[in-house]
């Protein structure tokens, strides 16, 4: 008799023990989906929501976060492998464009003291890296290869034909570039790429590289160099040199010199200077 008893409330005590287990669990199940709720709401939450863009520029409403200028001196005919090479770079240059970040291209112009802006262009991203819970890369790449992409292209293609003309402002033309994209307080804290395409022969009534005068100490006594010096606020330059054969001689290394002096005396950052393939 008392085997039984003893029995028994054993079994009540293991079912007791087992009805405490599933509710433990079912506990522990509702506490982790709550969790998972949470960390999800969480998330939408906290991920980063893209700015608002201006449909024509597709620049942030607020401002774009980086400006690149490419300036063009196409006053000459490029050789076919120059201009060939010249493309793909240029092309490679505006791909490496921060997202959000200005691209402006501008064609030398003696009749514009800034250039003739042919293409100006916030990348606004090609959707690489976008989560596809939170946004559209395929959207993204979309609207990236027909506002941005195609339109550079076009840019490019229509300024490798030449515009002749008696004189090559290279400097001053760079100095307006530089007040309008490079100064002021918010400029000065964003990235700033500077890009010349250009022979780098600077030409005109006060002064003229084609005497192959190119002492960059000289010419910083003349009274051109106070018309064009130049405040590039941290700006960094890249040289795409095109070389051309002249009557007199221009020698190459000195010339290059004579422009990353002419850089680092304006305030520049980094220079990088190329010689593109091929003369004419």
């Amino acid at each position: 008799m008392s085997r039984r008893r003893s029995s028994s409330r054993s079994r009540r005590r293991g079912s007791t023990g087992s009805e405490i287990g599933h509710y433990l669990l079912g506990g522990f199940l509702i506490t982790l989906a709550l969790s998972l709720a949470g960390g999800g709401a969480y998330f939408w939450a906290t991920a980063a929501t893209p700015p608002s863009l201006d449909k024509a520029t597709l620049c942030p409403k607020d401002g774009y976060r980086s400006a690149t200028v490419i300036l063009l001196d196409a006053s000459d005919t490029l050789p076919d492998v120059t201009r060939r090479e010249l493309r793909t770079t240029l092309l490679d240059a505006a791909q490496s464009v921060p997202e959000y970040g200005m691209l402006e291209i501008r064609l030398l112009n003696p009749g514009v003291p800034s250039g003739d802006t042919v293409f100006a262009k916030c990348n606004p991203g090609d959707g690489t890296g976008v989560d596809e819970l939170t946004g559209n890369p395929e959207m993204r790449r979309k609207r990236w290869q027909e506002s941005f992409r195609k339109p550079l292209e076009s840019a490019l293609d229509g300024l490798m034909n030449p515009s002749a003309s008696e004189t090559s402002p290279i400097m001053s033309t760079i100095q307006s570039i530089a007040v309008d994209r490079f100064s002021g307080s918010r400029a000065a804290s964003m990235p700033k790429t500077l890009i010349v395409a250009s022979d780098l022969i600077e030409h005109g009534p006060g002064y003229s590289q084609y005497s192959g005068k190119l002492s960059f100490e000289e010419f910083k006594r003349s009274d051109a160099y106070k018309r064009v010096r130049t405040d590039l606020n941290g700006a960094e330059v890249t040289f795409l040199y095109i070389q051309r054969i002249t009557k007199k001689p221009i020698n190459s290394a000195e010339h290059i010199k004579f422009w990353v002096d002419w850089v680092k005396d304006g305030n520049g950052g980094q220079v990088v200077a190329k010689k593109l393939q091929g003369a004419g």
